[in-house]
Order: C-alpha cells, then sequence, then structure tokens
C-alpha cells in the first residue's frame, strides 16, 4: 500500500490522502480545501496532485472544510465513486458546503469591487453557488452511509481481507 498526501502537510487545511492499494485501487481519505494561506489558496484548491477519474472511492472522516470543502471540485472533474461517511456527517456536509460557496461568492463580490478599482479583471469564487447546486445532486447521490465497522470499501482490500475500515461517531 502507499500513501500520498496531498494537503494538510506542512499546514493544517487541505486535507487530501490518497491511498493506493497493493491491488492498484485507490481510496481518497478526505477532499478538503486550503484555507488561511492567502493568494496561494485557488492554485492549491485547483490541483488536485491526482487524476479524480481513477480514484474508486473516498471516505470523509467528518464535515469540516477543510476535509471536505473540495468534494464538489473533485466531481465536477470527473470522480465517479462512492463517498464513505456517517450520517451526521452527510447532514452537516450539505450545510457546510452551502454556507462555503455563500462565503467564497461574498469574498469574490467585494474582491471584485476593489479590482475594477484597479482596472483589473474579477474573478470567480473557487466553489461558486451554482457550481455547487449542480454537483450537489450528483454529491449526495455518492454518498454512502455507515456505522460501526461499516466495509471492506466496495471489497477493494481483496488482497488483504482481513483489513477493514472501521467509522465511528465521536460521541
Amino acid at each position: 500500500m502507499n500513501i500520498t498526501f496531498h494537503g494538510a502537510a506542512q499546514t493544517v487545511t487541505g486535507s487530501k490522502h490518497l491511498l493506493t492499494l497493493i491491488s492498484g485501487k485507490q481510496i481518497l481519505l478526505d477532499c478538503g480545501l486550503f484555507q488561511g494561506l492567502g493568494s496561494d489558496n485557488e492554485n492549491l484548491n485547483r490541483h488536485l496532485g491526482f487524476d479524480p477519474t481513477l480514484v474508486d472511492a473516498m471516505l470523509l472522516s467528518h464535515a469540516h472544510i477543510d476535509h471536505s470543502g473540495n468534494i464538489p471540485y473533485l466531481v465536477k472533474n470527473g470522480f465517479k465513486g462512492k463517498i464513505y461517511a456517517t450520517a451526521a456527517t452527510i447532514d452537516l456536509c450539505a450545510i457546510m458546503l452551502a454556507d462555503s460557496a455563500h462565503i467564497q461568492e461574498q469574498d469574490a463580490e467585494y474582491l471584485n469591487k476593489k479590482r475594477v478599482r484597479q482596472n483589473r479583471a474579477p474573478i470567480e469564487p473557487f466553489i461558486p453557488k451554482m457550481m455547487l447546486k449542480s454537483a450537489c445532486h450528483i454529491l449526495f447521490r455518492l454518498f454512502t452511509m455507515c456505522g460501526i465497522h461499516c466495509m471492506t470499501i466496495l471489497n477493494l482490500c481483496t488482497p488483504m481481507p482481513d483489513i477493514y475500515l472501521e467509522v465511528q461517531p465521536l460521541i
């Protein structure tokens, strides 16, 4: 098995960890937004570091934006696998992603007022509400609820059948 860190390395945001199993199957742990890094955020958030069409499944640890905020972008760029999360995480994710899109649109509007005065081109929010709305019907179809001792993720661990992922609520 190989683990590649595509976020939350040398920083605490943008959590994305790609596990490539001996079988070649790929499991993504979280897909979060980078935050608080100034002008670097946009580039870091638009560069996933891997091909989302090759990812077989995703496991979402919790709904915080630095762990879930880039899921719409992942889906937009070809991810078709299932996303495994607890029911509480799925419920919170719906609220968190909508709120994040709203904040990003407000931030872009504020910055664009300044950019107009500076004769600079306007910027688009990283995940505009329109993109979120179009991705959400796909996104929540991909979410699969799991409980304690939930699965061996679509039999991805067949070379090691005694290995399983355990998802437990914190409360």
